[in-house]
């Protein structure tokens, strides 16, 4: 693993590990590299190893989950190879903090929301989404993506106000679910013929099979995207840009769509934009705008030359210096409050620091 200041364009340093490296997380305290059978945890601010977690359960395709969160560093990760069971463990104080049975099956993706408060996980069936509360591990939502076949979850993601929940397979469609507010009371309904029938369908539930019950008490998608493609994998994220809700899906084709979100209605998300991030070809909803060409160079270097950049001091969640130098440590002034926001459109696609050959 190697580790490099892009705006210096400088080595910080860089480690060898006993195997392959699968995954690697970070946030501004912690960096984490899972390999197949270990978990290795640095100090972001001087790269020091502080914990190495050993003989964790098979994981072959690195699945973890880190905070963002600073402030805790929870971290998640398979606690079997066989049951969906979560290991959630306190990166900050280097502890475990609880396992969460979350599925009967392996897992296939994990999640946390923007303050690490809640966790999501979904198995390799694909037809249940969970939602937990971060520490202490209890379940608050169940949502089913669907019935009918099994799918690979490819992307599961919170919106930064935790207010939805988005997961994208190899599948056509996306799912965007609304976590509602729970509450332990709810106002008496007007004595109707489908209020009455309502309640005697939910009475009836208990006197059927759990798997029928659980299955008819799990909340539906609140707003779909369907694609015009499938069998790819994609990337989505939830963003608000102009004030406005929006579901960004980027494909292993090199595409990136814009659909809207209505957040009070939900249904249907329409495609209101979209860019190629491949090389200089025009938009095929906004013709007039071409994308720019992009060089034959590093990412370092991209990000090292001249730009028309907005100032980064007027930039949240940005350090001019956010790394460190060899021995270096960066100063706590430094870490921003806040993600970095896009509140503009006309801010996609970010081609002049994209990266090549495709580099995380």
């Amino acid at each position: 693993m190697n580790v490099y200041h892009f705006k210096k364009g400088t080595e910080i340093c860089n480690y060898s590990y006993a195997s392959s490296i699968l995954s690697i997380r970070l946030n501004r305290q912690r960096l984490i590299v899972c390999l197949e059978e270990s978990i290795y945890i640095h100090n972001i601010k001087d790269m020091k190893l502080l914990k190495t977690i050993l003989d964790t359960p098979p994981n072959a395709t690195g699945l973890c989950a880190l905070s963002i969160n600073h402030s805790n560093s929870y971290l998640a990760y398979p606690g079997s190879s066989t049951t969906g069971e979560i290991v959630l463990y306190d990166g900050n104080h280097l502890k475990t903090v609880c396992t969460i049975p979350a599925h009967d099956g392996p897992l296939a993706a994990l999640t946390f929301n923007s303050a690490g408060s809640k966790l999501a996980s979904a198995s390799e069936k694909g037809t249940v989404i969970r939602v937990f509360s971060v520490p202490d591990g209890q379940k608050l939502y169940e949502f089913r993506r669907g019935m009918k076949r099994y799918v690979n979850i490819s992307s599961l993601v919170f919106s930064m106000d935790s207010q939805f929940l988005c997961a994208s397979s190899n599948t056509e469609t996306v799912h965007i679910f609304k976590l509602e507010h729970l509450t332990d009371s709810r106002p008496e309904e007007p004595p109707t013929w489908s209020g009455y029938m309502g309640k005697m369908f939910m009475a009836a539930t208990n006197y059927l099979p759990s798997q029928v019950s659980g299955m008819m008490s799990q909340d539906r998608a609140f707003a779909t995207v369907r694609l015009n493609f499938s069998g790819q994998r994609n990337i989505c994220v939830l963003s608000t840009i102009q004030k406005l809700p929006r579901l960004l899906v980027t494909t292993s084709d090199g595409h990136l769509y814009i659909y809207n979100l209505d957040s009070q209605d939900g249904g249907e998300c329409i495609l209101i934009k979209k860019h190629s991030l491949l090389g200089p070809r025009k938009m095929e909803e906004n013709k007039e705008n071409d994308l720019r060409p992009l060089l034959p160079q590093s990412y370092a270097a991209t990000v090292a030359r001249q730009s028309t950049m907005p100032s980064t001091s007027s930039m949240p969640g940005y350090s001019e210096d956010g790394g460190a130098l060899r021995g270096e440590v960066i100063p706590e002034h430094e870490f921003a409050t806040g993600p970095v926001c896009l509140d503009d459109e006309n801010e996609f696609p970010p081609c002049s620091r994209m990266l090549h050959r495709g580099q995380p």
